[in-house]
């Protein structure tokens, strides 16, 4: 009797097995068919929303006896509106180009070879992240367009609304002739399964973590398959000392405020001291009344004194916190060098702006802040995949090797060269 070898595999093993299978058969497809399917899971997040709303709302209700913040309930939460937007996504996925195949570079070898360079899928991309249950679908729209299967092993947290968005998904996925398998759910709700996961190497191909910093330092410190680093986002808005203050308020509380439960949102404000009588008192009463409670150094501090704002003192441990809530800290700086020298010291490498009316001051901010994105007069909320027309996003990479910032469809590709001959040796 011949052994079906997936009777010794567990259900993770066997998931990444269905899910190289499913990798395969995709790789190659054309264009128009991966469309349709994205079309398809589209369509059907639109007609089966208050299927996924009601397993939403089982995740909403645990979270809440848990007594979880705020700030990751709103991450979990997934309402009507917010479901029309990730189709929206993925519909916009649909219109950007297919980067597979797609000739990176190439020339005529002076011994009269053809040399080119080509993306390909990167093959089977496994994808940790936590309560956020739009990564299921923006993943998923991603890594079809792409040309790749795959994994995703979501926060037990979001556990139901992940479970049927991923049925939704699979569904449409399926019902347009492509195989299911390319979208998975990874069984388990254990960390024994994000733990196999991560030593998958040979089945998964790459493993996107997003999340806070303990889960990204958990799967880049253990994991044996290759990781493309997500960072946490302890962004940075620095208002110079020629700012335009009416422009310098508004970018700060867009930064802060506009949805403080995100990577993108400002955790610092840095203000020049030539511009802090001016500034700090109207950034203090701003901040106040979006609800925003201000970490302050001693010189803002000075300030708080008739301020409506909610003022304390920061701790040392403030300026390396991502707050991912309604706070902020805050600080004067003797000069921009100065502020450039706080942002080395203690961003994640994410995001940081600076408000300036000052040619020179805005290319020298440029030129010394090392991060994924630099905003000049704009607010930090940017940086992502949709706002850059690159559709939903994977995640923003904070690392140098393979892909740095928002990471979309080029990203999620690899690159193989094709040599041509006419019966050359060497």
């Amino acid at each position: 009797m011949t052994l079906n070898p997936y009777d010794s595999m567990t259900p993770v093993t066997q998931a990444a097995y269905r899910a190289r299978a499913a990798a395969h058969d995709i790789a190659s497809l054309p264009r128009a068919e991966k469309d349709d399917a994205l079309g398809a899971i589209a369509d059907a997040l639109e007609v089966r929303t208050a299927e996924i709303i009601e397993a939403n709302a089982k995740d909403i209700a645990r979270a809440r006896e848990a007594g979880t913040s705020e700030s990751i309930i709103d991450r979990l939460t997934l309402t009507a509106e917010r479901i029309r937007a990730i189709a929206s996504d993925v519909r916009d996925v649909i219109a950007l180009p297919d980067p597979v195949g797609q000739v990176v570079r190439g020339n005529t070898l002076p011994n009269g070879i053809d040399l080119r360079q080509v993306r390909v899928p990167l093959g089977v991309v496994g994808i940790i992240y936590e309560a956020r249950p739009n990564v299921t679908v923006d993943a998923a729209a991603l890594c079809l367009k792409s040309g790749n299967a795959v994994l995703l092993r979501g926060s037990s947290s979001a556990y139901e609304s992940n479970t049927a968005l991923v049925r939704v998904l699979r569904d449409a996925v399926g019902g347009s002739g492509l195989p299911a398998d390319a979208v998975q759910l990874v069984p388990g709700e254990s960390r024994d399964s994000v733990t196999e996961l991560m030593r998958a190497r040979g089945l998964v191909d790459v493993l996107i973590p997003r999340g806070g910093a303990s889960l990204i330092k958990n799967v880049v410190e253990n994991s044996t398959v290759p990781v493309i680093e997500t960072g946490t986002g302890n962004c940075h808005v620095y208002v110079d000392a020629t700012a335009d203050l009416d422009m310098a308020v508004d970018i700060l509380i867009n930064s802060k405020a506009q949805r403080p439960s995100v990577c993108n949102a400002a955790e610092t404000l840095l203000v020049h001291r030539d511009i802090a009588d001016a500034f700090v008192p109207r950034a203090l009463d701003a901040l106040a009344d979006a609800g925003v409670t201000v970490h302050a150094d001693p010189r803002i501090l000075s300030y708080a004194e008739g301020s409506k704002a909610t003022v304390v003192e920061a701790t040392p441990e403030d300026w390396d916190t991502e707050y991912l809530s309604y706070d902020i800290a805050a600080a004067v700086v003797d000069d921009l060098d100065k502020a450039v020298e706080h942002i080395r010291l203690w961003s994640s490498g994410h995001t940081e702006a600076i408000v300036t009316t000052s040619q020179q001051a805005a290319r020298r901010f440029t030129q010394l802040v090392d991060s994924t994105t630099v905003a000049v007069n704009a607010s930090t909320r940017f940086t992502d995949g949709g706002q850059f027309g690159f559709g939903a996003e994977i995640g923003i990479s904070t690392q140098k090797l393979h892909a740095r910032g928002p990471m979309g469809l080029p990203e999620l590709t690899s690159t193989k060269y094709i040599v041509t001959g006419d019966g050359h040796i060497r």
